[in-house]
C-alpha cells in the first residue's frame, strides 16, 4: 500500500485515503460546483465523504465549505464577483486525507440573461445584448453573432450560451460571463425559423420551425451538430420553451392553426412528445421561461373566441413536474406578440414585441415578474431600439427561449 503523507492522524494517519485529484471549479451566482476524481488509493477502509472548501486568498480556506459522497459538491453562500480557488479532501473510517492541490481561480458572479437572433428598429440583427437578472436595468451590448439572423431559438447551461436558428442551420456560442463575439457551434439538420428550444444545464433541444415536427439535441458543453431526439406530435411554427433540470416542454404555437397544447419530454431521454395539458388560451408567437419548478408563459398572439386574434397580456403558469392545465399567472404591461424572454430561478423576463392590432408598433419594453409569487408584471427596463424575435436564455437556469 502506499503511504499517504499529510492524512489528519486517526486510528492510523497512514490509513487515510489519498487526496482527490482533477480539481474543476463551475462558478455560478454565489455559488461553485466542484468536480473532482476521487482517488485510486483510499486506504484501508472505504471513503466515506469528501469535503470541499473554498479560499479567498489561497491560504485560509474558509470562505465555504460543504460536504457530499461525491463529485461534484456546490459550494453556496460566496460572495459574488470575488475570485476564490477550492480544494477538495477525503474522508474514511480512519481519517482525512491530505488537501488537493488547489483549483483553478474562479468568480461568481451574478446570473445573467442573453438575447440574440433579434430584429432591432425593424431589421435582423447580428446583436447579443445582455442583462444582469437581479438588478433591473437596460441592456447591455455582450457582441455579435457570426451572421445577420432573427426570429430563431437559444438554450444555455450555466456557462454557454447557444443561438440556433433563425433562417439558417448554423448555431453560434459564447461564453456567458465573458464580453464578446460568437464562435461557430456546428448545424442544425435544415434551416429553420420560428424554431423553439429548451434545455437543461447540460442538453439543449430546439424544435419545429420551417412546417416541421422534428426534435434535435446537442450537448451544450461540446460542440457539434444536432442529433435527432423525437418527434413532436405535428408541425409546429411560432411555439416557445420552457424546462426544469429533468422535463423539457413546447408550449402554444401554430399545428395547423393556434393551439393551446403543452407537450412534454424527458430531457436525458430520447423520443417523441407526451402530452401536458393546455394553455389558459391559444396563442402563437408567444415567450416562456422557468424557473427550476415552475413554468411561465405569456403574451402572443392569441385566437379569442369569436375567431378574431387578440395581442394578449396573460401570462399562466404550470409545475413543471406535474402534469395538467396551466393557471393564470397575471398581467403583461401591455398585450404583445413576437416577444422573448430569460429568467433566473427567481426572475422571469419578457422582453420587447409587437403592439396590436391596429398600428403594430414594436416596442423596447422588458417586464419582469418573481415566479415564486403570483402576480402583473414590474417594469425592468429597456431592449436596444425596438425590438421583436429575440431569444434569450441565461446562465442561472439554462435553457429559455
Amino acid at each position: 500500500m502506499a503511504r499517504r503523507n499529510g492524512g489528519f492522524v486517526g486510528q492510523d494517519g497512514l490509513d487515510a485515503p489519498d487526496p482527490p485529484t482533477g480539481i474543476t471549479p463551475t462558478a455560478g451566482s454565489e455559488q461553485v460546483s466542484v468536480a473532482f476524481t476521487a482517488p485510486s488509493d483510499v486506504g484501508t477502509s472505504a471513503i466515506t465523504g469528501f469535503v470541499v472548501q473554498v479560499s479567498t486568498d489561497d491560504t485560509a480556506y474558509s470562505a465555504g465549505s460543504n460536504t457530499g459522497t461525491s463529485s461534484p459538491i456546490i459550494v453556496s453562500s460566496l460572495t459574488n464577483d470575488t475570485a476564490a480557488t477550492a480544494k477538495v479532501w477525503a474522508i474514511n473510517a480512519y481519517g482525512t486525507s491530505a488537501p488537493s492541490d488547489a483549483s483553478a481561480s474562479f468568480t461568481p458572479a451574478p446570473p445573467r440573461g442573453l438575447f440574440g437572433l433579434q430584429t432591432i428598429n425593424g431589421s435582423a440583427s447580428n446583436t447579443i445584448s445582455y442583462v444582469t437578472l437581479t438588478t433591473t436595468g437596460n441592456v447591455t451590448d455582450f457582441g455579435d453573432l457570426t451572421t445577420v439572423r432573427t426570429n430563431g431559438a437559444a438554450c444555455s447551461s450555466t456557462t454557454r450560451g447557444v443561438f440556433m436558428g433563425g433562417g439558417s442551420n448554423v448555431m453560434d456560442y459564447v461564453t456567458i460571463a465573458s464580453t464578446g463575439n460568437a464562435t461557430d457551434f456546428g448545424d442544425i439538420y435544415f434551416a429553420p425559423t420560428q424554431n423553439g428550444s429548451f434545455s437543461n444545464k447540460t442538453r439543449g433541444l430546439t424544435f419545429g420551425g420551417g412546417g416541421t415536427n422534428t426534435l434535435s439535441y446537442i450537448t451544450i458543453a461540446s460542440a457539434g451538430d444536432t442529433t435527432d431526439f423525437g418527434d413532436l406530435s405535428a408541425a409546429t411554427i411560432k411555439a416557445s420553451g420552457l424546462a426544469s433540470p429533468t422535463r423539457g416542454l413546447r408550449v402554444g404555437g401554430n399545428s395547423s392553426g393556434i393551439t393551446n397544447r403543452m407537450e412534454y419530454v424527458t430531457i436525458a431521454n430520447t423520443g417523441n412528445v407526451t402530452d401536458f395539458g393546455d394553455m389558459t388560451i391559444k396563442t402563437e408567437e408567444l415567450a416562456a421561461c422557468s424557473s427550476e419548478t415552475r413554468g411561465l408563459m405569456g403574451g402572443g398572439l392569441e385566437l379569442a373566441g369569436d375567431g378574431s386574434n387578440v395581442w394578449t397580456d396573460v401570462v399562466g403558469y404550470i409545475t413543471i413536474a406535474s402534469t395538467g392545465n396551466a393557471t393564470d399567472f397575471g398581467d403583461l404591461s401591455s398585450g404583445r406578440r413576437q416577444l422573448g424572454s430569460t429568467s433566473s430561478n427567481l426572475r422571469g423576463l419578457f422582453a420587447g414585441g409587437q403592439q396590436g392590432p391596429s398600428g403594430y408598433a414594436k416596442i423596447n419594453t422588458i417586464d419582469y415578474f418573481t415566479i415564486a409569487t403570483l402576480g402583473n408584471s414590474t417594469d425592468f427596463g429597456n431592449m436596444t431600439g425596438t425590438n421583436i424575435h429575440s431569444s434569450g436564455c441565461s446562465s442561472d437556469h439554462g435553457g429559455l427561449q
